[in-house]
């Protein structure tokens, strides 16, 4: 019999690592209550799989997790991926944030050995809880030898999604997630993958090391009749990017027009959004008017991490164009 693939499990806490008193509570649970060992020793499947070398690296509710955290994650995961006997990553993550993580680690990783996140909406306390199987999947996935090449990938609810265009669309059902773009694959009845893997439209990003700050990007919501002044004050407040969440397509409000295309004028990356749960935001007119980006197939929080670590790389490569890479990842 071969050896079996050697897949890093690298814990961040979340609810999939989440306890509560009873096995009926779904809310108000401890996160974090199980560690990355707990996590794999009730999961005892997957060592039909994989051999899985289990890390805490984190333990908190991805509510709480920052830029800093994302490059902790990125730094790490390069290490591992570095190392000859392992043949992948999975990442345990919290749903609220997760798409945003996603996002930064796909910018930031060599694409190559499988990466792979898991996460839940149940504790794992609960009855039915979802995080082993979504753990068990991933593992899988990052042990299959179709699945180098992709970029970071979610498996969730026995679907494989790509990090770009991830979304949480719900705060409580169980297939809380989905993609603006198209599912890469599914864990059932065996990981199968879609379609052969696409060739990279952009380079991998590189960061200064040792590097624990971001450069500010604010998101600015748009309701009707919101006014303009909320970007004067990201502007004041030293944001260097701005996401402008706005209604349906990214639709700019005229009252709007003026104050984007001043931030704009002042040097900072615009990127219009769309406050819609789903959807791509597509090149219009305005953005020429503008001079602002369309956010593609990103939400708003994802968009933002890649906008904020497209400034920095600009920082020390007088080379790069923020602009021209975030057009190539939309």
């Amino acid at each position: 019999m071969s050896q079996l693939p050697c897949i890093a499990l690298l814990a961040t806490g979340g609810t999939i690592a989440g306890a509560a008193a009873s096995a009926a509570q779904t809310s108000g649970y401890a996160i974090g209550g199980v560690d990355a060992r707990a996590l794999l020793n009730a999961v005892p499947q997957v060592a039909e799989v994989a051999r899985v070398l289990p890390e805490q690296l984190l333990n908190i509710d991805s509510k709480d997790m920052t830029p800093a955290h994302w490059l902790q994650i990125a730094a790490r995961v390069r290490q591992l991926l570095a190392q000859p006997d392992v043949d992948g990553v999975v990442i345990t993550h919290g749903t609220d944030t997760l798409e945003e993580t996603a996002t930064a680690l796909d910018l930031l990783l060599p694409v190559g050995k499988p990466v792979v996140m898991a996460c839940a909406m149940r504790p794992s306390t609960a009855l039915s809880a979802d995080g082993p199987m979504n753990l068990y999947d991933a593992v899988r996935c990052a042990a299959s030898t179709d699945a180098a090449g992709r970029g970071v990938m979610l498996c969730f609810g026995e679907r494989i999604l790509p990090a770009l265009g991830l979304r949480k669309l719900d705060a409580h059902r169980l297939a809380a997630f989905d993609t603006t773009a198209a599912d890469l694959g599914t864990t059932r009845p065996a990981i199968r993958f879609f379609a052969p893997a696409p060739a990279r439209q952009f380079d991998t990003l590189q960061l200064p090391e040792a590097l624990g700050k971001l450069p500010r990007v604010d998101l600015v919501y748009c309701a009707a009749g919101t006014p303009p002044d909320l970007i004067q004050a990201a502007m004041a407040a030293g944001a260097q990017g701005i996401v402008a969440v706005l209604p349906g397509n990214g639709s700019v409000p005229d009252a709007w027009i003026d104050a984007l295309a001043a931030a704009v004028a002042k040097g900072l990356v615009v990127v219009r959004a769309s406050r819609c749960g789903q959807g791509a935001v597509f090149d219009a007119g305005v953005d020429a008017r503008i001079g602002c980006l369309p956010a593609g197939l990103l939400s708003p929080g994802a968009v933002r991490a890649a906008v904020m670590l497209a400034l920095e790389v600009a920082r020390s490569d007088e080379d790069f164009v923020p602009e021209s890479f975030l057009r190539s990842i939309g």
